[in-house]
C-alpha cells in the first residue's frame, strides 16, 4: 500500500519526457505485455503530443519526491453529428507501486472534467474485458458500457 500523501495532477512538460517514457514502457511491456517500441518512437511521440494541440495531451501524478506515480493520455477528435470535439481516453495507468490509493480515480476525475471545462462533446475511452479492476473504477466514476449498435472494426499493419 502507498505511504505518500499527495499527487500533483498537472499536463506533461518537456522535463517529464524521460521519466515518463520509462512509465509508458513499464505500461506497454509490463502491464500490456506488448513489444518495446523501437529507438526513439515513444519519446517521438511523447514530444509530438507536447508540441501538437490538435493531437492530445496528457497529464501525470506527481508525487511530492517529483516521480511520475502515474499518466493518462487524450486524443481528439471530432463528431460530424454532434459538431462538436470529443476526447478519446486512450492510456490510464497507475505504476504498481503507487496502486491502492486512489489514484487512478483522481487521475481519472481529472481528465474528465479537463474535457467537460475545454467543451468536448464527451469522453470515451475501452478497457480489455479481463482488466476488471479498471471497469469498477469506470463503473464507480459514472462511466457506461455502452453496448451500442456500432461494431468496431480495425486493421493491423504489421
Amino acid at each position: 500500500m502507498l505511504l505518500v500523501a499527495t499527487f500533483k495532477i498537472r499536463p506533461v512538460v518537456l522535463e517529464d519526457v524521460e521519466q515518463l517514457n520509462g512509465l509508458m514502457l513499464r505500461y506497454i511491456v509490463d502491464f500490456y505485455k506488448g513489444k518495446t517500441p523501437e529507438g526513439t518512437k515513444l519519446e517521438d511521440h511523447i514530444k509530438h503530443l507536447l508540441a501538437s494541440d490538435e493531437a492530445g495531451t496528457q497529464f501525470v501524478a506527481e508525487t511530492d519526491d517529483g516521480r511520475l506515480a502515474a499518466f493518462a493520455t487524450l486524443y481528439f477528435s471530432f463528431s460530424t453529428t454532434r459538431v462538436q470535439k470529443i476526447a478519446i481516453l486512450n492510456d490510464l495507468f497507475v505504476d504498481a507501486e503507487f496502486r491502492g490509493a486512489g489514484l487512478g480515480e483522481k487521475l481519472f476525475q481529472h481528465v474528465l472534467d479537463y474535457t467537460k471545462n475545454e467543451g468536448y462533446a464527451y469522453m470515451s475511452w475501452q478497457t480489455a474485458i479481463d482488466n476488471t479492476s479498471a471497469q469498477a473504477l469506470y463503473k464507480k466514476m459514472g462511466g457506461k458500457n455502452i453496448n451500442s449498435e456500432w461494431i468496431h472494426y480495425e486493421i493491423e499493419h504489421h
